[in-house]
């Protein structure tokens, strides 16, 4: 038996406990009031700093509209998502093109809805800007190695820093404002010292720029900041320091703005921070089965309406929590959970974890996955195998009355 105990609706707030109690039918339940409550406490925590929420890790209109309305803006990574935000009533002036990969007609068609700054890591980004993107404002990323992050995103994007002043000078050179600089640490960052030494990679940059004669207006301190209700690999929760990571946050700040002896914005770029934790799916059980495995072990497992391709596709990395509600107190058995398709890859990793489910599911029993509001509506597929995507809905409307109407 697992030494993860079973997970209960008290793990959940009350709204989204109530919804997915409700809910007869397979959904997405967004809890918009979570939502804006973990935005205020981010505020309340890094004062001043102003959010530009990734709109990758939920593009739902009644998400954006709602983070909106508290303040926030939208780091886009395409024109879709621009076209999005400003649908969901996000100021033009609050969104900026995030993606340092885009093509000349991508950068062409944010231009033409307005968007002015605009993110870039090379010489070549930098021209194409210039050309489609004249008089716009750009910040340039610097790379970072990602350690401690579930996701580390280390090489596809930034540049060192040294490249960062080349890139800087180039854009002004060509025209633009170089108007920042910006990291990222990794999604789900755990550790505070990653954003230690991005403020130490960002400090020797500030100054070079300076002897070029170029002062930059801002830092995008970027995305990274973790969700708290996820579980590893092998079903342990994931317990980020957040407290610290928001205190080296501030004093990375208050260092960066001496190095840079002047009037210094930030920006932070929220994602799975802002929603995963107030996003849970009502599924149900499609089977409970015992099977005997190559090795002649028997295991349970248990076969979930919903998996990689329609709602979960982070759980190649982590566990998410499960709540039983017709089946409380057990008894339990460790099982392997997977997703309903014939995809091996729709299952957790079984040589790592298992997970305690009651031993008297049955085929229809409802099944509450908690902690997967991030990345579930944007990766989901529009139909493997014949299993539709998740309608969603939003805790403390009526059943019916969200957005799968």
């Amino acid at each position: 038996m697992s030494a993860v105990s079973a997970v209960t609706a008290t793990d959940l707030g009350e709204p989204l406990a109530a919804a997915l109690a409700a809910a007869t039918e397979d959904r997405l339940v967004y809890d918009l009031a979570g939502i804006e409550t973990r935005h205020d406490t981010l505020r309340r925590e890094l004062p001043g700093v102003q959010v530009r929420f990734a709109v990758k890790a939920c593009p739902v209109d009644e998400v954006l509209a709602a983070l909106a309305r508290r303040g926030a803006g939208a780091d886009a990574a395409s024109p879709g998502e621009v076209e999005q935000a400003l649908r969901a009533g996000v100021p033009v002036g609050r969104v900026h093109y995030g993606n340092t990969v885009k093509s000349d007609r991508n950068i062409a068609e944010a231009y033409r809805l307005g968007v002015r700054t605009f993110a870039t890591d090379s010489l070549q980004d930098v021209a194409a800007l210039a050309a489609h993107a004249p008089g716009a404002r750009v910040f340039c990323r610097v790379a970072t190695g990602g350690a401690g992050a579930v996701w580390g995103l280390s090489d596809k994007f930034g540049c060192p820093p040294g490249d960062a002043v080349r890139v800087l000078a180039a854009a002004r050179d060509a025209g633009l404002v170089p108007a920042g600089l910006s990291v990222h640490v990794g999604s789900q960052q755990m550790t505070g010292q990653a954003w230690h030494t991005a403020v130490e990679d960002l400090g020797e940059v500030l100054p070079a720029l300076g002897r070029r004669g170029i002062r930059v207006d801002h830092v995008n301190l970027g995305g990274g900041l973790p969700a708290l209700g996820y579980r590893d690999r092998r079903g342990n929760p994931l317990d980020p320091p957040l407290d610290k990571i928001f205190a080296v946050i501030r004093e990375g700040m208050d260092e960066l703005r001496r190095i840079h002896g002047g009037p210094l914005e930030f920006v932070v770029e929220p994602g799975r921070h802002l929603v995963a934790d107030h996003g849970a799916i009502r599924a149900h059980v499609a089977r409970l089965a015992e099977r005997r495995a190559a090795n002649g072990v028997r295991q349970h497992w248990l076969y979930l309406s919903c998996g990689k391709f329609n709602g979960l596709y982070e759980m190649d990395a982590l566990q998410y929590r499960l709540v039983f509600p017709g089946h409380p107190d057990g008894p339990f058995v460790p099982a392997v959970v997977a997703g309903p398709t014939c995809d091996s890859d729709d299952a957790y990793s079984h040589e790592e974890g298992m997970v305690p489910v009651p031993e008297a599911l049955a085929s229809g029993d409802p099944v509450w996955v908690l902690s997967c509001g991030a990345y579930a509506t944007s990766y989901t597929t529009r139909g493997f195998n014949g299993f539709a995507p998740l309608p969603y809905a939003f805790a403390g409307r009526p059943e019916g009355s969200g957005a799968d109407d």
